[in-house]
């Protein structure tokens, strides 16, 4: 029994830790402004950004050369993300704040990913001109 308890303990720290930590991480990208390269490769145009941008914004991340400085933030976001959606789910319903709130984060993650993108694009240019000028 006290085994389980300091076990639903350990949980519960650790998703109060990493919602703190996601948390701060979307809202520090958040103050960064998209940049004009970053809506042309995800086919934005000049609409505004939507919680549904994220996966692409994902999958366009995957396809650049790995940065190990934005490794953990990433796969951090993407774990609090299903969390928000999940929580999002379930109380949709039944408390409309908490649903409004988990809709704003994850437009915040959104937002995130673009930036994330943004940079992992800006790292991969200054890696080819690196190699570029070796040659």
């Amino acid at each position: 029994m006290i085994a389980a308890l300091i076990c639903v303990l350990s949980v519960a720290a650790f998703v109060q830790f990493l919602v703190t930590y996601c948390h701060s991480v979307v809202a520090a990208f958040g103050k960064t402004e998209l940049s004009a390269r970053v809506r042309e490769v995800a086919g934005m145009g000049s609409r505004d950004l939507a919680v549904d941008d994220f996966a692409r914004f994902l999958q366009l991340i995957h396809l650049c050369p790995e940065h190990n400085a934005d490794r953990l933030e990433i796969s951090a976001v993407k774990t609090y993300f299903a969390f928000l959606r999940a929580v999002g789910f379930v109380f949709r319903a039944l408390v409309p704040s908490v649903a409004s709130w988990t809709n704003r984060e994850l437009l915040g993650c959104s937002h995130f990913a673009a930036v994330a993108l943004d940079r992992r694009m800006e790292f991969t240019r200054d890696l080819y001109a690196r190699q570029a000028s070796i040659l």
